[in-house]
């Protein structure tokens, strides 16, 4: 236990803490950015990354991983903030984390491993892709200077780690920058721009709504959702974070880590969060390792509130935007072009089909699950095919069965037998296939009635355990049970 605190906290002090104060840095403007979009004040935001960081460093299952407030939990509270309003979405993000805490309990984490790579792989570049459209109305037609602290940021934050290794590329943009800003007054839009930010640590309340079945009704569905996807952009970014460490997480912890996290935040006046990508590959990238850098992000983000909120309104937007520009080409997977000439043309669509999905929605959920759908129906297409081989001796004929016969191959199954046949001595060979389903069964039913209708003897042979125990179970016509067979 000692041994694994130690690993988990202190193993890695210096690297946590300065990637810890870079990323609360990047905090600021997404949160307030977030919460705009959500309809509620910009300090909802960022009381609610505030909480989540905090939290999640102790309770979450990935070391080194950052949670915060986020944009596709934002998307899906807007209607609920714009009826209902803020006390709804705090209850809503306190019965959000408490769905996440069964979810992990439950272990609904075991999920992951159905979702295919070529998902994954889609999920990361559609990610890429909405990190730097996300950038993009805080630099395009602002002013030529922004154009000019852009590229200035792309250049320290790709060449200084050449040459220094000590202090995180981007913390030195944002020092660097942000004093010659401040110093000669250049036309710039900076974080102020986004928001109040309120210099005050967030009270505990208890959300103002009636306690009755109807406020349940209202923010459930809310809830369900936020806890869904919530719990999807977490694990996924787990997995992520996994492959750049080359470590493992624990993803059933991390699910009720994060719904202990969002309980938290909405007794705090914070919104549902999850984990957070971009954040959490600008944390990895600066040197953050271990559950340090996720606290220290989140203690230092109120600390920029509370006693530097005057300095931190002054940064500008476009160091930011320098900054996660280059956590968007990072995240980015530039071996699917190579990929997509490679890789089967299923698992290329699969690919595309989540990238596109998620760009237009702005929805990681509903890309991944059209993802996972579209993937399943090609697995299933591909092993439906099902062979039924003829063969004549005399008066016998054999049928040798090859394949997965189950719903979807149960047509062509039946199709593959000529019922025109009387009075023959049929045998049915299952040595190379195996029977899935009710559907199946209800096929060979199906067949072995036709042909005993016309006179036939019908033997079926080579079922395997489990094909020979659904057969037993669920077989219809009394002489059709794999009991009154031979095998």
């Amino acid at each position: 236990m000692v041994e694994k605190i130690k690993r988990e906290w202190f193993s890695n002090v210096r690297g946590d803490i300065l990637a810890g104060i870079v990323v609360a840095l990047a905090l600021i403007p997404e949160s307030i950015a977030f919460s705009i979009i959500a309809g509620v004040d910009p300090m909802v935001g960022l009381y609610a990354s505030f909480c989540i960081a905090v939290t999640i460093a102790f309770v979450g299952g990935r070391p080194g991983m950052i949670s915060g407030s986020t944009g596709a939990m934002s998307l899906l509270i807007i209607p609920l903030v714009k009826e209902q309003g803020l006390n709804y979405l705090l209850a809503a993000t306190v019965l959000t984390g408490v769905i996440q805490m069964l979810f992990g309990i439950f272990k609904v984490a075991k999920l992951m491993k159905f979702i295919p790579r070529a998902v994954m792989i889609g999920f990361v570049n559609a990610l890429a892709i909405l990190i730097f459209m996300a950038q993009v109305p805080h630099f395009i037609g602002v002013s030529n200077m922004t154009y000019i602290f852009v590229a200035i940021t792309l250049a320290i934050v790709y060449i200084l780690p050449r040459f220094v290794k000590a202090v995180p590329s981007p913390l030195v943009a944002i020092v660097a920058l942000t004093a010659v800003a401040i110093y000669t007054n250049f036309d710039l839009r900076t974080v102020g721009d986004l928001g109040v930010i309120t210099k005050a640590l967030p009270n505990f309340l208890i959300p103002n709504v009636p306690f009755t079945f109807e406020t349940l009704a209202i923010v459930f569905p809310y809830s369900l959702a936020l806890a869904i996807v919530g719990l999807l952009e977490s694990l996924l970014t787990a997995s992520i974070v996994d492959d750049m460490t080359s470590t493992e997480s624990n993803k059933n912890k991390e699910s009720r880590g994060q719904g202990i996290a969002n309980i938290i935040t909405g007794f705090f006046g914070g919104m549902a969060g999850c984990a957070m990508i971009g954040q959490s590959v600008i944390n990895v990238k600066s040197g953050g390792r271990g559950r340090l850098s996720t606290l220290i992000a989140g203690l230092f983000l109120i600390f920029l509130i509370i006693v530097l909120g005057d300095l931190v309104v002054q940064i500008p937007m476009s160091v930011l935007v320098g900054i996660m520009i280059m956590v968007s080409i990072g995240t980015f997977e530039w071996s699917s072009f190579t990929y997509i000439l490679k890789a089967p043309k299923n698992d290329v669509a699969v690919m595309l089909v989540t990238v596109i999905i998620v760009v237009v929605t702005h929805d990681l959920s509903k890309g991944v699950i059209a993802g996972v759908i579209l993937s399943a129906i090609f697995f299933v297409s591909k092993i439906s095919k099902i062979e039924v081989k003829k063969r004549e001796e005399k008066t016998k004929m054999i049928f040798e069965v090859e394949g997965q016969l189950f719903f979807a191959s149960v047509e062509e199954f039946v199709r593959s037998f000529d019922f025109s046949v009387e009075n023959k001595d049929i045998t049915i060979n299952f040595l190379n296939a195996h029977i899935w389903d009710d559907s199946a069964v209800g096929a060979v039913d199906k067949v072995v009635i036709k042909y005993r209708e016309k006179n036939n003897a019908v033997t079926i042979i080579g079922l395997d355990s489990s094909s020979k125990t659904i057969v037993d179970q669920l077989a219809i016509y009394n002489n059709v049970s794999s009991k009154s067979m031979s095998h």
